[in-house]
């Protein structure tokens, strides 16, 4: 099995961000919230950070216990997808960028003339050297090369911050010992449980167990995957069944009164309504969650003629708002989710829909409207409309 697969991972990408645009967070502890507040917490630390046990979850409170020096930034998204494009360029100098699976992710497939070791090792460097060149030297990306894609993806892990490892075939499997069973991709705490419950308590052991035994430990064929993969061998991705779409937010301070806080639920709506467009759904059921600054929650859910209609989203959110308890008090967080989602090419509209030309007619320039919303974002940003 020759190597195939090239990953790249971002390390401390947010925190790194923020120090590469801020210089005076350089050689800092950096933690990243997504709002300036104390019941907040930590979504990326920075390696300065890292070191005190600060880590993602982290609240703020607790990470200034830890470090009383650290500096915590606001999250700018904006900022990191810009960054995030002129990062993928970067890689793309040295070699095409097959899939970007998340921000500061991402794969390249190695043609079969460029698969020796030596000459993996030279892109590599090449990668890094355009990360420093064409972005700055303070993002840094760990590179790992396997013969597929998820050890790939194992190899960039295991020599953080801006290591470069190749796992080879004939390594396997006796290079995975060192790591623990929490730093397996697709292994969490309650797949460690499980691990252990089927006699498997280590690295060794999963790697020595037999494919019934992973199939059994997962479940189902998750196990079968993960067998296949700890072997060098490609698994394709399976298409995931996607339930519902949803997004929430801890209100800042400024934000928690009522007159602001509805602003945050519908910008939450149009994030969920153009992703739900990019998936070619379309959803049946809309649900809203409050969590008040005194304590309780509140939770309404209503059904939805199935759409993807920006504009319908919106009444629907204002529809539940209306209901919602205590209308003068300061809410904390706002959570909402699309659901019961059809796809689009699946879906029969109602034999009793209303026929109205004007109706008929106005419908059809919302889907126009929407469809060039969505341009504008995909083009210009989040922020833009």
């Amino acid at each position: 099995m020759d190597l195939a697969a090239l990953f790249v991972d971002f390390d401390a990408y947010f925190a790194s961000a923020e120090q590469h645009m801020q210089p005076h967070l350089r050689g800092k502890p950096v933690g990243i919230a997504p709002v300036l507040a104390e019941s907040s917490c930590c979504i990326a630390a920075s390696y300065e950070a890292k070191a005190h046990g600060i880590k993602t979850g982290t609240s703020i409170g607790d990470a200034r216990k830890l470090c009383p020096g650290i500096q915590i930034v606001q999250a700018r998204p904006a900022k990191y997808v810009e960054l995030h494009h002129r990062l993928v360029a970067a890689v793309e100098s040295c070699i095409h960028v097959e899939d970007v699976l998340s921000i500061d992710e991402m794969w390249c497939w190695l043609p079969y003339n460029l698969r020796e070791p030596e000459t993996v090792q030279d892109i590599g460097q090449k990668i890094k050297r355009a990360i420093h060149d064409q972005v700055g030297p303070w993002i840094n990306g760990s590179v790992g090369a396997a013969p597929n894609r998820w050890l790939a993806k194992m190899a960039s892990k295991m020599r953080k911050p801006d290591g470069l490892f190749i796992i080879e075939s004939t390594q396997l499997p006796e290079i995975l010992y060192e790591l623990e069973l929490r730093d397996i991709h697709g292994v969490g705490r309650a797949m460690e449980l499980r691990l252990h419950a089927n006699g498997i308590h280590d690295v060794r052991a999963l790697c020595h167990a037999t494919r019934k035994q992973l199939h059994t430990a997962w479940g189902g064929i998750e196990g079968d995957r993960l067998w296949l993969q700890l072997r060098g061998k490609e698994v394709p991705t399976t298409a995931t069944e996607r339930r519902s779409i949803g997004h929430s937010h801890v209100l800042p301070p400024d934000k928690r009164r009522a007159d602001a806080a509805v602003s945050v639920l519908h910008k939450l709506t149009q994030k969920a309504a153009q992703r739900l467009r990019s998936h070619g759904m379309l959803a049946q059921r809309f649900s809203l969650s409050l969590r008040y600054l005194r304590g309780g929650n509140w939770h309404l859910e209503a059904s939805l003629e199935a759409t993807d209609d920006s504009l319908k989203l919106a009444h629907a959110a204002s529809h539940l708002w209306r209901q919602r308890p205590h209308h003068q008090e300061q809410l904390l967080k706002i959570s909402m989710v699309l659901g019961q989602l059809v796809d689009q090419g699946n879906y029969t509209p109602s034999l009793f829909k209303e026929s109205d030309s004007a109706a008929y007619q106005a419908g059809k320039n919302r889907q126009t409207l929407n469809k060039s919303m969505d341009k504008i974002v995909k083009k210009f940003g989040k922020q833009s409309i």
